[in-house]
């Protein structure tokens, strides 16, 4: 049985950007069937650090696929390529 990849979006509240990464997550993931999160940046401060400044930050099975402007072409092809 296959896993299927695990969607992440990690990003803040009051962001035009992760506004619309998540309109472009959504509706990829739910046109390939795969549940997604979203993890707030600023309730960790270890995500803090790291992607304070890039978010929003798209993962796929823990490894960064984009950041800023998340595209469905590179979401595509992640979840394509995800074991």
């Amino acid at each position: 049985m296959t896993v299927p990849p695990r969607v992440e979006l990690v990003g803040r509240r009051d962001c035009h950007l992760c506004a619309d990464a998540r309109l472009v997550v959504a509706a990829v993931c739910d046109e390939y069937g795969v549940a997604w999160v979203e993890r707030d940046v600023d309730a960790d401060p270890a995500d803090r650090e790291r992607w304070s400044d890039w978010v929003p930050v798209l993962l796929v099975d823990g490894r960064e696929v984009d950041s800023l402007r998340v595209s469905e072409r590179r979401l595509r092809a992640a979840l394509a390529t995800a074991p």
